[in-house]
């Protein structure tokens, strides 16, 4: 019987911000996995995807943010395909020392954009921070 590969760090750790939000869950597409606040997908994890040989995550971010953090520091944010149009920006987990605060903070403000507004306002509790 093949022994079980363990979880990327880096997905266990985004994993554990992310379910700590009111009401989301997890699903796992091979080496990637989606977060989801009810039915609404609010971060995506992504491990080389299409080959890109990049370890990230995406998350909604206000109009216009996505292009401002990628401006201000493209060696770390960059345009995720298909979604960037829609206000999504994406976060490299593969360089450098990661900011895992910086990460909670990005999580918390797509969760918010993202899901009902209870929930959203439920999120604002330091106990999700």
């Amino acid at each position: 019987m093949a022994k079980k590969q363990a979880e990327d760090a880096r997905l266990a750790k985004l994993t554990k911000i992310c379910l700590a939000l009111p009401e989301t869950t997890r699903r796992t597409h091979g080496a990637h996995a989606a977060f989801l606040v009810r039915k609404k997908v609010f971060v995506y994890f992504l491990y080389d995807h299409h080959g890109d040989g990049i370890v990230g995550f995406t998350c909604k971010v206000l109009r216009g943010d996505n292009a401002r953090l990628v401006a201000a520091d493209p060696k770390r944010f960059y345009m995720p395909a298909y979604i960037a149009s829609k206000g999504w920006v994406a976060l490299r987990l593969d360089v450098g020392e990661v900011d895992w605060e910086e990460v909670r903070e990005l999580v918390s403000g797509s969760y918010q954009l993202l899901a009902p507004k209870k929930l959203g306002e439920k999120a604002r509790d330091p106990r999700f921070r």
